[in-house]
């Protein structure tokens, strides 16, 4: 999915994957479960970096805290050992805690060895806070939830206000899950993968630019309700490749998914949780070795670029995504909250002469009507 049509100022090679989403990394599945009951509106989305046994083949990975107002579980230990062991579970900030318990229960499950004949395990959960539009005090979300997303792996994906995405809000407009690919072309020997996915809870709606269009501002204006004085927001954003990047590499991929972030206008406030996780499928690491020495292949720092073109484009689309693809949705206090093209309907209707920005907007989006 992703976007339409092609991403304007487009960092990148431009190459979209098959999909357009971060399943086309060959091996990565994503499963959702979305809550929407009553004064509750939230989720859990499971990304799994593998169809194998994470715990026993493990991935390269490295973690990025552009700002550090968050409840992550797991980072301290991929930052030490530079692997993730498990899937990687997005939901609410008070759902970490159940979350840590239904992810660890799974991997009890499938893998008896851990804590009994070998180590324990490090569960990754990452939350953003949805309690602008759920209930987030009723704790709703049960183990039962999560393990339906942990169940529901895909390499289909929806996009918008669904799992985790289902209470998230971006840019004071209906936000949430979105994602994006790029085929990166090192040469003619060489073409790798690399695909994005954000759960977008960030930004001010009257700093939303759009290829260069100030939307944001006249939409600010219309919907003056929702405007705030503290950014205490959050993006979570998840990088999967299949080219062979060690830690050091990816954790250097991980910084540039800020820039991605800020191209519509984010600019990471004191109060929010800008945290990015990268891994890729290459040069799997075993749990249980058979020799004391890996011999793998690492891709050279020289054309890294390409990486970090591609990261900038596929962060950059995903947040767009999650605006276009989220449904405007009845929030806890029973007030609409509008998505951006229904808000951009709405600034039409009542503001004629911004029906010309509109429209650019909605072409450059790939937005029909």
């Amino acid at each position: 999915m992703g976007l339409s049509v092609p991403l304007q100022n487009d960092v990148s090679q431009r190459v979209k994957g098959k999909r357009n989403l971060i399943t086309d990394v060959a091996g990565v599945k994503v499963g959702q479960k979305t809550v929407n009951i009553g004064k509750v509106h939230s989720g859990v989305t499971a990304i799994f970096p593998h169809t194998g046994n994470l715990f026993r083949q493990k991935v390269p990975a490295a973690s990025y805290v552009i700002n550090g107002f968050g409840k992550s579980v797991g980072l301290i230990q991929i930052d030490e050992l530079g692997t993730i062991e498990t899937p990687i579970v997005l939901t609410n900030t008070f759902a970490v805690g159940t979350a840590v318990n239904a992810l660890t229960r799974r991997m009890l499950r499938d893998n008896p060895e851990i804590g009994d004949t070998t180590s324990t395990v490090n569960p990754v959960v990452m939350e953003c806070n949805d309690g602008d539009v759920s209930d987030i005090r009723a704790m709703a979300l049960t183990e039962t939830d999560v393990a339906s997303a942990l169940d529901a792996g895909s390499r289909t994906l929806t996009e918008g206000a669904i799992g985790a995405g289902r209470g998230m809000m971006c840019y004071d407009l209906k936000g949430g899950i979105g994602s994006a690919s790029r085929i990166v072309t090192v040469d003619d020997a060489h073409q790798y993968t690399l695909g994005a996915l954000v759960m977008t809870n960030y930004g001010f709606l009257q700093d939303l630019v759009i290829d260069g269009i100030p939307i944001g501002a006249p939409l600010s204006d219309l919907l003056a309700a929702d405007k705030r004085k503290e950014e205490k927001g959050s993006i979570i954003t998840i990088l999967a490749t299949d080219a062979p990047l060690n830690s050091r590499q990816l954790r250097r991929l991980a910084k540039r998914a800020t820039v991605g972030i800020n191209r519509t206008g984010g600019f990471i406030g004191n109060g929010s949780g800008e945290i990015v996780l990268a891994f890729s499928t290459a040069n799997l690491v075993a749990h249980f070795p058979s020799t004391q020495f890996d011999t793998v292949t690492r891709f050279n720092d020289n054309q890294i670029d390409l990486f970090f073109r591609a990261t900038a484009a596929t962060v950059d689309e995903a947040v767009l995504s999650s605006l276009v693809h989220a449904e405007s949705v009845v929030d806890r206090k029973g007030r609409r909250r509008l998505n951006l093209v229904d808000a951009a309907k709405q600034l039409r209707a009542q503001r004629p002469g911004d029906s010309e920005m509109v429209r650019q907007v909605f072409e450059k989006l790939g937005v029909t009507e």
